[in-house]
């Protein structure tokens, strides 16, 4: 999807090569089996750092902490932005003071700063936030990559 929003944002065609994790496609990369990959920071992380692999930029809105010489792609291609997240979520029945004290035990959490370094040690970033944040980031996510399975074609199999 990322090299897919990458095609859409750039008018540019590159071919998509299904595989069936990234590991799998990071170890054709490396072999040069492909020419490029659009993966995550955790899992190329090692690779970039034991000189395997040379990152080109990231594609997150904001260069990386532990790669903070990188460009992001938005340098080159304006707008351009693709961030994998985690989030936590409840049924819907849950009761409003639940999901506030969640809330503040989660965002508590997410500010340890043990917790920070190591997320920063695998290339992550802690982003805390209200209930209605994270909706409106499922909602934002949600339109954005719907235009990009439309523009690709891509259907359920």
């Amino acid at each position: 999807m990322t090299g897919e929003l990458f095609n859409m944002m750039a008018g540019l065609k590159m071919q998509h090569v299904p595989y069936r994790g990234e590991a799998l496609a990071l170890t054709d990369l490396i072999g040069g089996q492909l020419q490029v990959v659009f993966g995550s920071v955790p899992a190329s992380i090692q690779y970039v750092r034991g000189g395997k692999l040379r990152a080109l930029a990231v594609t997150t809105v904001t260069r990386s902490e532990v790669l903070p010489d990188l460009p992001t792609v938005a340098d080159f291609v304006p707008g351009y932005e693709s961030s994998t997240w985690y989030g936590i979520g409840a049924p819907r029945s849950t009761p409003a003071e639940i999901i506030e004290r969640l809330n503040v035990e989660i965002n508590a959490a997410l500010a340890d700063p043990k917790l920070k370094a190591r997320l920063a040690d695998l290339g992550g970033t802690a982003i805390g936030g209200s209930p209605a944040d994270f909706g409106k980031l499922i909602a934002t996510d949600t339109e954005k990559w719907g235009k990009v399975v439309k523009f690709a074609g891509i259907k359920p199999e």
